[in-house]
């Protein structure tokens, strides 16, 4: 994490501070289950949370500067923290713990860190969706070009390109609620998973407090596949942020200059050439992207460990947990504001459009061609070669536009006359089902 890229309502989740007081919640949930049960007395609970929930509730920089002398004594974080912890409790601190193992409080913790992130994450999602779906709506039926290898294609609208990608979106916020649900799992049980030395009724009561699952099954871990979907989940919105950036920054060229990002008054796109507007933002979305998929790979790694337990998952989860959080967070937030402020140039969209003579239309005239009796096969060499015509011509004094050069065909002329050709190549005629999709996907919503 850098602050360059974090806010703080993310980056407070992975503090320590936080940290340790997540541990203390469960350490303390744990105690009172334990006394209700009767393994250790009523007592020793109260005193533990009268007196430790203040303790880490205010906790400072010199109170995590001594549980991290602490470790370096030890090399043991948890017994560090428990260490410290039982100074301010007393004598009943002897209590804390009792027959659970370390990975019981640090697997619950991540637990409840990343839940607490998933649900941020959700929120960002949720943003971003109403930046597009406002948009796509403004923008419903402002025609422009469609693109398929960078090429012109046929007619879209501005509006069903947002809505793809709000489409997408509402997915992506199906997955982060999914892969939540997935991590939400609570074990406190024990060195092997054998609830040996503590009652499975522990581990229920913790995990109804924190708003977790039990884990049904687990080792000295809670299983790793589910942390590996979590971080999967977070790569595939990372992915579709991607695309959604690749878009701005393709339209934003100075050759298409169909929609930019907003120009702030008093920003600077160049400190050598002052006329420059540069996507910043979704170039910006496009690195955090790399950043945040990056981290899939290690959680996948992370699911095979040694028998009940080894620790290379730990030093990666401490990176990863923060680090693609903390980024996607960022990320999503930066891309609602764009998305919301984005300029849009209707007329330059319009002007792209047609600035290839009407070639894009093609598909209308050979369907037309068809259904007046010509075949496809000659039909497709007709209007191909009266596109390439026009394609090659453009620019050129005199040159004819595509619906000049079909008409210029004997075998088109036999079958339509201009007026009859305008309307078979009628732009209006692309968005007749503009309104369909919209419904459509609306709906869903």
């Amino acid at each position: 994490m850098i602050p360059r890229y974090s806010r703080p309502e993310m980056a407070e989740i992975w503090s320590p501070a936080s940290r340790f007081r997540i541990w203390f919640e469960i350490e303390a949930l744990a105690a009172e289950a334990m006394a209700a049960l009767g393994t250790i007395p009523a007592e020793a609970a109260r005193v533990i949370r009268e007196r430790g929930a203040p303790r880490v509730a205010a906790i400072s920089q010199a109170d995590l500067d001594r549980i991290d002398a602490i470790e370096r004594e030890t090399r043991h974080d948890v017994i560090a923290f428990l260490t410290w912890l039982g100074e301010g409790i007393g004598e009943e601190a002897r209590f804390l713990h009792q027959g659970m193992t370390s990975s019981d409080v640090l697997d619950t913790c991540l637990s409840v860190q990343l839940t607490r992130a998933a649900d941020l994450l959700i929120a960002d999602v949720d943003q971003l969706l109403e930046a597009l779906k406002a948009r796509a709506l403004e923008f419903k039926h402002t025609p422009t070009i469609g693109r398929s290898h960078g090429i012109h294609a046929e007619p879209t609208t501005f509006g069903l390109k947002l809505l793809n990608h709000y489409a997408e979106f509402r997915r992506h916020r199906a997955r982060l609620v999914a892969a939540r649900a997935e991590v939400a799992t609570c074990a406190i049980s024990g060195p092997v998973g054998t609830f040996a030395s503590v009652d499975p009724r522990v581990e229920a009561h913790v995990a109804r407090h924190l708003g977790l699952a039990v884990e049904p099954v687990s080792t000295q871990v809670i299983p790793r596949d589910r942390h590996a979907a979590f971080f999967a989940a977070l790569g595939v919105v990372a992915s579709g942020l991607e695309r959604l950036a690749v878009e701005v920054r393709h339209l934003q060229r100075s050759e298409v200059r169909e929609a930019e990002e907003f120009f702030h008054p008093g920003q600077k796109g160049s400190s050598a050439m002052p006329h420059k507007r540069n996507p910043v933002l979704s170039e910006n979305l496009t690195g955090l992207a790399r950043i945040v998929r990056g981290y899939v790979t290690p959680a996948l790694e992370n699911v095979a460990l040694w028998h009940e337990r080894d620790i290379s998952h730990s030093s990666v989860e401490r990176m990863i947990g923060p680090d693609a959080t903390v980024t996607l967070d960022f990320a999503l937030v930066r891309a609602a504001g764009m998305m919301a402020k984005l300029t849009v140039y209707p007329e330059r969209m319009k002007a792209n459009l047609e600035s290839l003579g009407g070639v894009v239309h093609s598909q209308k005239v050979l369907l037309a061609l068809t259904q007046a009796g010509m075949s496809r096969e000659a039909a497709y060499a007709t209007v191909q070669r009266a596109a390439m015509a026009t394609w090659t011509a453009l620019g050129t004094p005199g040159a004819k536009d595509f619906p000049a050069n079909l008409l210029a065909d004997p075998a088109v002329a036999a079958l339509f006359d201009a007026a009859r050709l305008a309307a078979v190549m009628d732009p209006a005629r692309d968005f007749g089902q503009v309104d369909t999709i919209f419904q459509r996907v609306l709906a869903e919503a």
